[in-house]
């Protein structure tokens, strides 16, 4: 695919016109990066928008204490780092690629200059950021309210519903990355899913995942349960 194609797949830039999607193409800078590299650091200066095109990346934070919690990892097609395109701000966590990924980059400057000449596309950003402020509440409310193994089991459970209800399905990230993501060790994550084996809730090997019981999940999701 071309780089307009790319970049007419983004649902960030859908119903944005031809024109508009060629003026898009002629500010993107397209860059790869390796597994395990940083594309960006906290604190840096937020000098434009990135876009995911393969691969997969995660931003994250460290505790004072050293401690590293995943805020979200993304996949193809969708957008990171938007906030500070508006606000002019330095960034405020760490993006790092967990494989290979081909990400495009658009300048702050040339991306507001297109922002002010199509307002259409400020619209689909405000969408995206909406989104993204409601996924980062929940995750706020799940890490203070909830215990590992209600984060873990809405996690399966929401999994599950991204595949169509699927009861069996393999995990597109590690378990260690996993435990990141749910403010928990790896330690602590593979006690957890020892424990929800034995209850036969779920059935995990490798990165195999088998839902027994749905409705005993949504109890412990909800707080209604507990291991």
């Amino acid at each position: 695919m071309s780089v307009l194609s790319h970049i007419a797949a983004i649902p960030l830039f859908s119903n944005l016109s031809a024109t508009q999607l060629q003026d898009l193409a002629l500010i993107v800078i397209d860059q790869t990066y390796n597994r395990g590299q940083i594309i960006f650091m906290e604190g840096d200066e937020g000098k434009g928008l990135f876009v995911l095109i393969s691969g997969k990346v995660k931003v994250y934070k460290f505790s004072p204490e050293g401690r590293e919690q995943i805020i979200h990892i993304f996949g193809p097609g969708e957008p990171f780092a938007e906030a500070p395109v508006f606000a002019g701000q330095r960034f405020p966590a760490n993006a790092e690629a967990l494989e290979e990924s081909r990400i495009f980059f658009f300048p702050r400057t040339g991306f507001l200059e297109l922002i002010r000449r199509h307002p259409s596309l400020a619209m689909n950003m405000l969408a995206v950021l909406s989104k993204r402020l409601y996924q980062l509440a929940a995750l706020i409310e799940d890490l203070s309210l909830k215990e590992v193994s209600g984060r873990l089991a809405a996690y399966v459970l929401f999994q599950s519903d991204q595949k169509q209800g699927a009861t069996e399905y393999e995990l597109d990230i590690s378990k260690g990355q996993l435990a990141g993501l749910l403010g928990s060790s790896p330690e602590t994550l593979s006690r957890v899913l020892g424990r929800m084996a034995r209850e036969g809730l779920i059935e995990s090997k490798g990165p195999m995942i088998t839902i027994l019981n749905k409705a005993g999940l949504r109890q412990l999701a909800v707080g209604t349960r507990r291991l």
